[in-house]
Order: structure tokens, then C-alpha cells, then sequence
């Protein structure tokens, strides 16, 4: 079974759809515009439309032909980044230092469209909660909707989410039990030095050169440290210090990421970190803080639901295409939070043909491929139509 005919029909309404999100890109907890439109269209076709969870969240609930009490609940994020978008293209960016790199824009797209197609079909029996989550990039929207009590006012036998994968063949989906995305920790360094004149080095205390050996260390963590069957994630992302060329500054401060898969992993890892930092400075005779951030947990699916997945993907892009092994990514998601509380599956849907450069994630020039909407709806209308099928 490929796409799906009806989906197929409405693809140009698909791909306004996702262009006119993608023009008015929203930052984390700021979706205002694009979940007026969410809740607009959802309540046109019918659905029961649930507002203000998580702040900009919306959930609309539709029920199939007959008397199941069972439930899915199939998530999209909505959020963008800030981002100043490189391309002149037509449907670029009004927001100006905000763009969807990420294809939040497309995964909206996707579900919406599967709520359109399945309000008209109704070919299930039992409830299918579409939710729209704010903030996942940054505030742990997913976290907040379930804090807020979005499995206990829907209910949930099951939960499943998918993301685009832009150096993945169009065509191709990846589903696999397991670990998937990593969890993503977030830490600050800041070094007290002595600071002075350039040329009478002997009387300071270098800050920059404590925070580069810190730098070089780090990776002592993931080379020497952790098992060589763990997949370990140390990187510094910024290091700020000093504002002139003959002075020997005070202070140094960088930002860095840890990602891991398991939590044991995680945490020996944050303590390693301290450690180090802190001993590294304490050679030189500086003193090191380090303020250490538990970011999101890993996404792990589950083993039942990740075959279904894999079984629904089939259906609509054959089984030569559905990958359901390796593959993992160092990246961090937010609807681990969902996967804590039910079990459930994140999917990947490749988007890279020959129209596209596989540009990355999160990069000024990525745009999310149009041409995969029908695919990723279809998807999600098969997985209702599987997991909640009608009586004979």
C-alpha cells in the first residue's frame, strides 16, 4: 500500500500547509500564530479541540466508528529556532533570526494531515489523541504537557512521534526498537584565574590556558574513562575570556554538551566531568565551577510498538524500505518525556533526493523536503488503522 490516494489528492494543500508555517516560524512557548491555525483547522474537521497545555499546546481528539476504549496518541513539535535563514527562497522566513531548521514546520504538517485524512475516513475503532507540542528545542514542552496531566486527560494506550532525517533517502523510514536519541546534559565552567600583564605572565594566573588544557582533557572522559561499548558525547560549544591582546584576563567561561544513552552512563559522566574540571584548575592554582544541567533523558522506544511502526511503515513504502536497526543519533529529544510515561516509538522519515543537498539539522539553509508530507501522513493514518482497527 503506498500513499494513500486521499492524501495524495490534497499534497498541494500539504505543501501550502508546511511553506506558510515555515514563513511564520514561532520560538518555544511562543506559538501563538502557528497553534491558532492548528486548532483551527483540527476544529473544522470535527475534532474535539483542546487548548492552553503547556502554554501554546493544543490536542484535538477524534473518535473512530464504534465503542473501543482504546487509545494513541501521535505528537508533533511546533517550534522553531533562532536561526537567521540563509536562503532567498520563496517561502523564507517573515520572522526575521527565526527559522525552522529543525522541520518542525513539516512534522505539523504531517499530522494535521493525517488528522484531515483519518476525520473523514473514520476507519478505526477506538480514540486518537493529536498532539501538538510546544517547545521542544528549548523548555521541554513535552516534559510540561506531561507534567500538566496529558496522559491522565488523554489517555494513551500508546504513544508515537517522528522526525525528518535530512542525509536519509526520501522514501525511507527508520524504525527500531530501542535507544534512538541520546540524552542531552548541558554544562557551564567558570574559571577564576589572576589576571595581569601580558608580558609578566609569571605574575598571573591564565585562565585561558587552564580552560584550553580543560578542553583537551574532557575527551580523556570519552577515550579513557568510558567502555568502548558506551557511546559518549563531551564537546565544549563556546569559551568566552578576556577583551584585549597584552592583558592576561580574570576569568574564563565555556558552555558545553554531554550526550549518552543509559543513565549510568550519564551520570558517571557528569561526576568524571566535575572532577576533572575542577582538579585541572586546581593544578594551575585557579579555582573552577562547574554548574552541571540533566537535560533531557534518552528516547527509547519500545520493542511491541516499534514493530508496529516498522509494520505500518511497510504498508506505505514497502518493507525494502523501512530500516529498523542503527539508528541511533547523539541528538536529544523531548519526547523522551512521553516514552517515560507510555510506551511508544519515534520513527525517522528520510527526505534527502536528488532536488536536496542533505543539508543538515539546525543549519541557516535546511528546508524540510515537501515531497515526503504525504508520506509521513499516510504513515501515521496506517498506524491508526492498524493498531485500532474496525470489528468485522
Amino acid at each position: 500500500m503506498p500513499v494513500k490516494n486521499r492524501i495524495a489528492e490534497f499534497a498541494e494543500e500539504l505543501k501550502q500547509w508546511r511553506q506558510d508555517f515555515h514563513r511564520y516560524p514561532e520560538l518555544a512557548f511562543k506559538e501563538f500564530r502557528t497553534s491558532d491555525l492548528v486548532a483551527e483547522r483540527l476544529a473544522s474537521w470535527g475534532l474535539e479541540v483542546h487548548r492552553n497545555i503547556a502554554g501554546t499546546g493544543v490536542v484535538g481528539v477524534l473518535r473512530g466508528q464504534g465503542s473501543s476504549v482504546r487509545s494513541i496518541g501521535l505528537r508533533a513539535d511546533m517550534d522553531a529556532l533562532p536561526i537567521v535563514e540563509a536562503q532567498d527562497r520563496e517561502h523564507r522566513s517573515r520572522n526575521e533570526g527565526v527559522m525552522h531548521a529543525c522541520g518542525h514546520d513539516g512534522h505539523t504538517t504531517m499530522l494535521l494531515g493525517a488528522a484531515k485524512y483519518l476525520a473523514e475516513t473514520r476507519n478505526f475503532d477506538g480514540t486518537v489523541n493529536f498532539i501538538f507540542q510546544p517547545a521542544e528545542e528549548n523548555g521541554g514542552g513535552g516534559e510540561v504537557m506531561v507534567k500538566e496531566g496529558l496522559f491522565t486527560r488523554f489517555p494513551c494506550d500508546a504513544v508515537y512521534a517522528a522526525h525528518t532525517a535530512p542525509n536519509v533517502a526520501a522514501g525511507t523510514i527508520l524504525a527500531s526498537p530501542g535507544p534512538v536519541m541520546a540524552a542531552a546534559d548541558s554544562f557551564r565552567i567558570h574559571i577564576e584565574g589572576r589576571g595581569g600583564h601580558a608580558a609578566r605572565p609569571e605574575q598571573s594566573i591564565d585562565p585561558i590556558l587552564i580552560g584550553s588544557l580543560i578542553v583537551v582533557s574532557l575527551q580523556s572522559i570519552v577515550a579513557r574513562r568510558t567502555s568502548a561499548f558506551d557511546s559518549v558525547v563531551v564537546g565544549i560549544s563556546s569559551f568566552h575570556s578576556g577583551s584585549a591582546d597584552n592583558i592576561i584576563p580574570e576569568y574564563a567561561e565555556m558552555l558545553g554538551t554531554v550526550r549518552t544513552f543509559r543513565k549510568e552512563v550519564q551520570h558517571e559522566t557528569a561526576a568524571l566531568l566535575k572532577q576533572l574540571v575542577e582538579q585541572t584548575a586546581a593544578t594551575h592554582g585557579a579555582k573552577a565551577v562547574v554548574d552541571y544541567h540533566i537535560g533531557y533523558p534518552p528516547v527509547v522506544n519500545s520493542e511491541a510498538q516499534s514493530i508496529a511502526a516498522a509494520r505500518a511503515a511497510a504498508r506505505v513504502v514497502g518493507e525494502d524500505n523501512v530500516v529498523t536497526s542503527g539508528s541511533a543519533s547523539m541528538g536529544g529529544e523531548d519526547f523522551a518525556f512521553m516514552l517515560l510515561e507510555r510506551p511508544g516509538c519515534y520513527v525517522k522519515f528520510g527526505q534527502k533526493s536528488d532536488a536536496r543537498s542533505g543539508i543538515g539539522l539546525h543549519n541557516h539553509g535546511f528546508d524540510f523536503n515537501d515531497d515526503i508530507a504525504p508520506i509521513g501522513a499516510s504513515y501515521f493514518a496506517t498506524l491508526v488503522e492498524q493498531e485500532l482497527p474496525r470489528s468485522q
